[in-house]
């Protein structure tokens, strides 16, 4: 037999899940993540998946990762020092960058610019110049590189970028600096602008591959120590990285382009929702992961992931697809607290994270964090462990609340329902950017909610969103290591391409488009993946002409060789009238072309689980003391591995699993569909 193994590194937990990939039986498991080497804990998380199953990790034959290490190394800081070559007269590319200035009218007072990732000490000029037809207009000056490469190496840099403008257009001169560095710089790694993004717009492609080279030794690093160990248990194991677009790369694709894998780690699980929930009958989603450091969120829609041309971690954006995530530092180990000067609460985003994480967990953590409020407040049962291994200490918790409760002389329970319900409005504020900013109502969107502490905040987040059912997936905890198992092996090419419609016809695009998913095609056919399983789509960007914005437009070969143009600028005109109420009656003009193929990832379904009457009463193992809504309340609690399809759970109640703890408030109640899914909708009046 054959199994494949998704794995999720998160802040607190690493989770995994195990698919047999012919019976469809599944398997997982939830261990703590170990900052310090976190491929220390995947492979404790390997071998208890493997104890759990009863196989050898021989067995397994596929291991899909997503990991935080990229966006974890830009957070911090604590990247290669780069060297950068740019053509003469752009050395300060990425200091001028764009005037774009975050946090409103006042954003100029309080906004301090992070220092570029290449250093100017760190770039050095190219005597060189290409038109952007793609002409050599001055050769490149070679005496003049290695004199210049030599000075370079004496500031010790771990990595180089060679950024050299148009080089979109004509990629000799970036190749040939590239050889001439192998020589004068051997053994540090270089990325070319013209490899990572064959693009238009110098910053953009400057600071995109620079990014590159600023992740590219640590995650090389990760990844290759990962995959020997893996090998020294699994020994024909083969390793694939989730990509930030929610597709699978190579392990040495992904060494070679770590700018791909900043979202890793959040695009697991909008691959795990999709799956799930369109098996429930709910193609428009709003999907919440909540863990223990950050809450990440996006939009579905028709079945299909929003997908956005740019990524930004921190304060960095670059130009690499990405699944629309948007984060907010709010999840199960953010860290309540109340400042001295205005005495109001705050929550987040700093957070406890793994280490020593919240005072329940009892390895020394003080601080009182969301789970904290969770355990005083009942909503994690007494009867529950974590992870279905680690108990609780509630007087830790109760003892860390109780700081914010005297800073705001309020009841204990009081303090910790204001912790849960500012976490709670943190969270929809995260939801807003995803749906009501971009000219989506949440009220035309179910709300599926995952993580190890989502389903504790679902029922509320639906309820200050009007986004019904909330969906309680089988196996919350684990979605994300789920989508990571589930996803297939993904590549996308682009060509610029700066036409009007005037100057250009449909055959010279379609073929251009047809030519660039050949080439993506070859990276798939490398990697194992047979011609007849690959799909390709097809996007262009577009704008008016004489405008600086510019929107993606998936289109169709078929649309476009029956209707022409007209199928694209139709497309562009609707989502430019949703976007921003109006269109204009001006030429269009095409910038980007672009062709993504993918293979075909596991086809398994859930088996449905038995059925039953409205009455879960089979399940109830207990009853719980909450606190829920300003009143002491009592909650059933049930088992969800004894829910039956059909089962009514009327709130207040509490669902325990091993992975995760559901709460539905009172004047709502839990349907389960025929997959185990809980729908969560509010009473009738």
């Amino acid at each position: 037999m054959s199994y494949r193994l998704g794995v999720d590194v998160g802040g607190t937990f690493t989770d995994l899940f195990l698919v047999n990939e012919k019976s469809g039986q599944i398997f997982t498991a939830k261990v703590p993540s170990t900052p310090a080497d976190q491929s220390v804990g995947v492979l404790n998380g390997i071998e208890r998946v493997c104890r759990k199953a009863g196989i050898n990790a021989e067995a397994i034959d596929h291991v899909m990762h997503g990991t935080t290490v990229a966006t974890n190394t830009v957070l911090t800081g604590t990247g290669a020092r780069c060297g950068l070559v740019t053509t003469k007269g752009y050395r300060q590319v990425l200091q001028i960058a764009r005037s774009y200035v975050p946090g409103g009218l006042g954003g100029w007072v309080i906004y301090n610019k992070s220092l570029p990732m290449a250093p100017l000490s760190c770039t050095i000029e190219a005597h060189e110049r290409v038109s952007a037809k793609g002409e050599v207009v001055h050769a490149l000056d070679e005496a003049q590189l290695r004199q210049d490469l030599r000075k370079l190496k004496q500031q010790k840099i771990e990595a180089l970028t060679v950024s050299l403008i148009n080089s979109f257009a004509n990629s000799s001169h970036e190749k040939r600096v590239r050889a001439i560095s192998a020589e004068e710089l051997p053994g540090i790694p270089v990325s070319l602008s013209s490899d990572v993004v064959p693009e238009m717009q110098e910053y953009e492609r400057t600071v995109t591959t620079v990014a590159n080279s600023y992740v590219r030794p640590r995650v090389s690093k990760y990844i290759y120590n990962l995959k020997t160990k893996i090998e020294k248990t699994a020994k024909n194991v083969k390793l694939h990285i989730l990509r930030s677009d929610g597709g699978l790369a190579g392990a040495e694709s992904a060494e070679e382009y770590p700018v791909n894998l900043l979202m890793s780690g959040p695009a697991g699980g909008v691959t795990g929702a999709l799956w799930g929930a369109v098996q429930a009958g709910f193609p428009n989603l709003l999907t919440v992961d909540v863990g223990g450091t950050s809450t990440d969120v996006a939009l579905i829609q028709n079945g299909e992931p929003r997908l956005r041309r740019e990524t930004t971690v921190g304060d960095v954006t670059v130009r690499a697809s990405s699944v629309d995530i948007r984060t907010v530092g709010a999840g199960g180990g953010s860290i309540a607290h109340v400042p001295e000067l205005t005495k109001a609460l705050r929550v987040g985003p700093q957070s406890a994270g793994a280490d020593p994480g919240p005072a329940a967990y009892g390895k020394g953590g003080t601080e009182p964090t969301v789970t904290d409020a969770n355990v005083v407040l009942g909503y994690l049962p007494e009867m529950q462990k974590l992870g279905g291994e680690m108990s609780l200490i509630r007087d830790l918790s109760a003892t860390a609340v109780q700081k914010v409760a005297t800073a705001l002389k309020l009841s204990l329970h009081d303090a910790a329902l204001g912790i849960y319900n500012i976490v709670n409005e943190n969270m929809v504020g995260a939801l807003r950017l995803v749906s009501v900013e971009q000219g989506y109502d949440p009220r035309d969107y179910a709300l599926i909610a995952f993580g190890g502490a989502g389903p504790l905040h679902a029922n509320a987040l639906s309820r200050l969103l009007g986004s019904w059912p909330a969906i309680i997936p089988p196996g919350p905890g684990v979605l994300c290591a789920l989508g990571d198992a589930t996803t297939a092996v993904r590549d996308e090419r682009a060509r610029t391409y700066v036409k009007k419609f005037s100057d250009t016809n449909a055959g010279e695009i379609a073929k251009i488009l047809k030519d660039l998913a050949g080439e993506a095609a070859k990276s798939l056919e490398r990697e194992g993946v047979p011609k007849s399983e690959i799909t390709t789509t097809y996007q262009v960007d577009l704008r008016y002409h004489g405008q600086g914005l510019r929107l993606a437009i998936s289109i169709a070969l078929k649309d476009l060789e029956k209707k022409g143009l007209k199928a694209i600028s139709d497309q562009f005109d609707a989502e430019h009238k949703r976007l921003f109420t109006f269109a204009l009656e001006l030429e269009h003009e095409l910038v980007t072309l672009r062709a993504a193929v993918q293979g075909r990832g596991i086809k398994f379904k859930r088996p449905a689980i038995a059925k039953g009457g409205p009455d879960p009463k089979a399940a109830i193992v207990g009853k719980q003391a909450a606190y829920m809504e300003g009143k002491k309340v009592t909650a059933l609690v049930y088992d969800r591995a004894k829910f039956k399809a059909g089962n009514k759970v009327k709130g207040p109640a509490i669902v325990m699993e091993m992975d995760s703890t559901t709460v539905i408030l009172p004047k709502h109640h839990g349907k389960v569909d025929k997959h185990g899914n809980i729908l969560i909708y509010p009473d009738k009046k």
